[in-house]
C-alpha cells in the first residue's frame, strides 16, 4: 500500500540537521520555553505576515486562547464551518458561547459568505450577540476572506482564521493575517508544517491580545512569577517540538511548491471524470488534502485499495449532524451543501514529494476505479 502521507522521505531529507538539533535540546535541558521556542516563534510570524507568533501545545488550544482573551460566553455567538475537524466548533462550546454551523461553498469547501450574512441575521433574531465568526482554510486553501471581513466588520465581530490546515496559503499574495484578528496554525504530525508530537501556534497583529494570550497559555501568569493574572490553561510548546519545526520551516515554501505541482498534476490527469477540487481564484493552497468528489464512495474505495491505493474521509459527519451539538439551536433548513459532500468525497495521497511512479499510480487508479 502507498503511503497516504510520505513523512519518510521528508525525514531522510531533514536526518543529519534533525539528529542534530534534538541533541542539542537534549544537551542543554531547556526542554520547556528553551531558546528555540523564541526563535520559531519569530520566524513564523515572520513567514505568516505577522507581527506576532504564540506557540501553544496544540490547534486545539490554539483556538481557545483568543476566545479566552475576548471573554466570550453564553448568548455570545460563535460562527463555524460544520464541514471540518471537531476542534473548531468545539472550543466555543467549552467556553460556554454558541457555536452557529455555516454552510460552504460547493467548490472551495469553506465558508459560503452568502449564507454567513444568513446565520447572523437569524443569531440577531434569536437573541444571540454576533460574537466572532471562525473561517476555516479547508485542507489548504484560504476562505474568502475579503468578503467573510467585510462582514465581520459590518457586525463588530471578531474574525479567527482556522489555519490548522492552511499555514501558508495565500489569496492574492496575502496571508489570512492580513484580514484576520487572528490566525492559529495546527502542528500535529500529518499537517502540511507538522512536528513529531502536538503542537499550534497563534498569530496576531494586536499588542494587547498577544500580552494576554501568552499569559493564559502559561497558566494566565502575571509579570511576577508565582502571580497569576488570570485563570488560564497549560499550553507550552516543547522546546524539541520547536527545534524539530524550525527545520521544517526551512524546506516549508519548497514544500507548498512541490504539493502544487503534484495537484496540478492530479488535475491534469483525472479531472475529467471525478470533481476535482477548485481553489479559489488568487489562491494558493498548502493542499493539506486532496479531496474529490465521487457517486459511490465506498465502492471507490475498495477498487483503489485493490491498486494498493490508501483513501481518507474528511468529513463523513458534519458537525450539525453529531449528536453532542444537538442542545444548540441552529437555523432551519439545514446545510444542504455540507450535507451532500460529506456523502461524496474522499481524499487521495498528498504530500511534498507525491511524484513519478507513486503519483502514476494513484492517476491509473483513480481512473481505473472510477
Amino acid at each position: 500500500m502507498l503511503p497516504f502521507i510520505d513523512l519518510a522521505t521528508q525525514r531522510a531529507r531533514l536526518q543529519p540537521k534533525l539528529d542534530q538539533a534534538i541533541a542539542k535540546v537534549i544537551e542543554e535541558g531547556r526542554y520547556i520555553f528553551g531558546p528555540e521556542v523564541t526563535e520559531l516563534e519569530e520566524r513564523l510570524a515572520q513567514f505568516g505576515a505577522a507581527k506576532h507568533a504564540l506557540t501553544c501545545a496544540n490547534g486545539t488550544d490554539a483556538l481557545a486562547l483568543p476566545l479566552m482573551a475576548w471573554q466570550v460566553g453564553e448568548k455570545d455567538a460563535i460562527f463555524v464551518p460544520s464541514f471540518t475537524f471537531a476542534s473548531t466548533a468545539e472550543m466555543p462550546a467549552h467556553l460556554g458561547a454558541h457555536p452557529v454551523f455555516v454552510d460552504i461553498d460547493p467548490d472551495t469547501y469553506c465558508m459560503d459568505p452568502a449564507h454567513l450574512e444568513k446565520a447572523v441575521e437569524w443569531a440577531k433574531a434569536e437573541g444571540l450577540n454576533p460574537h466572532t465568526v471562525i473561517a476555516v482554510d479547508l485542507f489548504g486553501q484560504p476562505a474568502d476572506y475579503p468578503a467573510i471581513a467585510q462582514i465581520c466588520k459590518a457586525n463588530g465581530m471578531k474574525l479567527i482564521a482556522d489555519s490548522a490546515q492552511g499555514y501558508g496559503c495565500t489569496l492574492n499574495g496575502q496571508h489570512p493575517a492580513e484580514w484576520a484578528d487572528v490566525t492559529t496554525v495546527s502542528f500535529y504530525p500529518a499537517k502540511p508544517l507538522g512536528c513529531y508530537g502536538d503542537g499550534g501556534a497563534v498569530l496576531t497583529q494586536d499588542d494587547e491580545l498577544q500580552h494576554l494570550m501568552k499569559s493564559l497559555r502559561n497558566h494566565g501568569e502575571a509579570d511576577e512569577r508565582y502571580y497569576y493574572a488570570r485563570i488560564g490553561l497549560n499550553s507550552r510548546l516543547d522546546t524539541i517540538q520547536a527545534a524539530v519545526l524550525l527545520l521544517k520551516l526551512e524546506i516549508f515554501a519548497d514544500e507548498i511548491k512541490g504539493r502544487n505541482v503534484a495537484a496540478d498534476a492530479y488535475a491534469k490527469g483525472f479531472g475529467d471524470v471525478v470533481k476535482a477540487p477548485k481553489v479559489i481564484e488568487g489562491g494558493v493552497s498548502t493542499w493539506a488534502q486532496y479531496t474529490i468528489e465521487v457517486e459511490d464512495r465506498d465502492a471507490f474505495r475498495a477498487k483503489l485499495a485493490e491498486h494498493k491505493v490508501p483513501t481518507a474521509v474528511y468529513y463523513p459527519v458534519p458537525l450539525h449532524l453529531q449528536d453532542c451539538y444537538a442542545a444548540f439551536k441552529q437555523m432551519p433548513g439545514g446545510l444542504p451543501v455540507t450535507e451532500a459532500a460529506a456523502g461524496r468525497v474522499v481524499s487521495l495521497p498528498m504530500d511534498a514529494y507525491l511524484e513519478g511512479e507513486r503519483l502514476e499510480q494513484v492517476i491509473a487508479a483513480v481512473r481505473a476505479s472510477v
